[in-house]
């Protein structure tokens, strides 16, 4: 890629950040519509976990299979792509007769949607190449992944509440539609000099597991854990994984090499990743819930009671950038872990749905907790892998996300299944929500943890040392990089 003024850098990252805007709303801004949904297609609590997590799980499954594909055929030319299939599958999602064809499109889009995050992290990735200028453009990008995610529910509540559900889908069309254009006009062309090739074997063995271990916390309530069907689909996700464990570590070239986790702090950003958005999805769909089909509200009301979060993330996610690429993310990985455990801790132990003043407290330490983590994540994932492999780098950032959001809504839609049938008043359906809210503290206590165990001077030494495995011949993305 040749080198860039600085105007056409920010450029550049402006039009990357368009294309994460609207794939990142699209994951929260549902979550406000689901009532309507429910109502107008007559859909369970499991009809609408699929509704989030067929989209969720389809990026999951194919983030680093797109990340190498743009790294061989051209980012920008898989960018283009994916904003045209993704426009597309949210026009057929708002004309969707019932909810299957629903679900279908939601895959749909997220084809489309996995082609985007992280080819454009990688455009990042390789017109930022100075260090600390890097970690600015990624915290910037981290903090547009929480603002948009944050908004969602606001954004959804509007649309919902003045034109209908199926509004939320058009918003996608013409802003796909300018970032087209922009990219076309602005963004150049870049390739791995030495790409991966297609690991196929290992791309089923990851849509298996993500798919059969999703599959079966869905419909655990239902079917019962002890069913033979859920039985079976466990049996399926253990035999892919360790299928894919054995398999990936004989590859020259895996979809996802192994040696990346002997990085402490690369391995401890996965995880956190996981826990982190694991516990945003159950946030946001336990409480969307509430507030609508509990309390009464309408979609609008209820995304603007969710704004204090949104307003929180906004202002902590460029914080959160400045911090890491000043003082690394140590800090902030422990700020938001505690954050986060504690507002969870609140609606656990202390009712927090109770009364206006403790929810609005838990809304906005979730939101100061989720806004600070975002950066963290990213920089710390993407600093532990080579430059010439940057779409498969953003793409396990990515799909440690888009992982953590599916089992978050999972295992918190079956946790309020299990016990649907007592949540028809408010009490009732805090009494049921509780085992969920402690699940979200326990998400916050993990990022914190981690947070402290791998960002220390172990961890950073265990990064070194697996930066020299990588050490080919290409300039890779030190460790070391972080923390210039």
């Amino acid at each position: 890629m040749p080198e860039l003024s600085r105007r056409r850098r920010l450029l550049v990252l402006a039009i990357c950040c368009m294309s994460l805007l609207i794939v990142s709303l699209d994951n929260t801004i549902l979550n406000v519509a689901l009532p309507s949904v429910q109502r107008e297609l007559h859909v369970s609590v499991s009809g609408m976990q699929w509704t989030i997590d067929a989209y969720t799980l389809v990026l999951a499954s194919l983030l680093m299979l797109a990340g190498s594909t743009a790294d061989r055929l051209g980012r920008r030319r898989v960018f283009l792509v994916g904003l045209v299939v993704f426009a597309l599958g949210s026009l057929l999602c708002s004309l969707a007769p019932g909810l299957e064809w629903l679900v279908v499109f939601r895959m749909v889009q997220a084809v489309g949607g996995s082609m985007l995050n992280p080819v454009a992290m990688s455009i990042i990735t390789n017109t930022f190449t100075e260090p600390r200028e890097r970690a600015r453009a990624i915290g910037v990008w981290g903090g547009v992944v929480g603002i948009s995610m944050a908004a969602g529910p606001v954004i959804g509540g509007l649309l919902v509440q003045s034109v209908g559900w199926r509004s939320i889908f058009w918003i996608n069309v013409p802003i796909g539609a300018l970032a087209l254009f922009l990219t076309l006009r602005y963004v150049p062309e870049s390739r791995a000099p030495r790409p991966r090739r297609v690991d196929p074997v290992g791309q089923l063995l990851v849509i298996a597991l993500l798919g059969s271990l999703t599959y079966a916390i869905i419909e655990a309530p239902d079917a019962g854990w002890t069913s033979p069907e859920i039985l079976t689909f466990v049996l399926v996700a253990l035999v892919s994984l360790a299928g894919l464990i054995v398999y990936e570590r004989r590859r020259t070239e895996p979809l996802i090499d192994l040696r990346f986790f002997h990085s402490a702090p690369f391995s401890g950003a996965t995880i956190v990743a996981v826990c982190a958005f694991a516990a945003l999805a159950g946030f946001l769909f336990i409480n969307t819930l509430y507030l609508q089909n509990i309390r009464g509200l309408s979609a609008l009301d209820a995304g603007l009671y969710m704004l204090p979060m949104a307003g929180m993330t906004l202002v902590f996610a460029p914080v959160s950038g400045r911090l890491v690429g000043n003082r690394g993310p140590r800090l902030p990985l422990l700020l938001a872990g505690a954050a986060m455990g504690a507002s969870g801790l609140l609606f656990a132990a202390f009712d927090a749905q109770s009364t206006n003043p403790l929810l609005f407290t838990g809304y906005v330490l979730f939101g100061i907790g989720f806004g600070l983590v975002n950066a963290p994540i990213t920089n710390t994932a993407v600093s532990g892998m080579p430059r010439t492999q940057a779409g498969v780098a953003s793409a396990v950032a990515s799909t440690s996300r888009q992982v953590g959001q599916s089992l978050g809504v999972a295992v918190i839609g079956a946790v309020l299944a299990s016990g649907a049938h007592a949540a028809a008043t408010a009490d009732a359906f805090i009494a049921a929500g509780r085992p969920a809210w402690w699940i979200i503290a326990g998400c916050g206590a993990a990022v914190l943890l981690l947070g402290a165990l791998t960002t220390g001077r172990w961890a950073k030494a265990t990064a070194d040392r697996t930066a020299l495995l990588f050490d080919d011949g290409t300039q890779g993305l030190r460790a070391a990089d972080a923390r210039s």
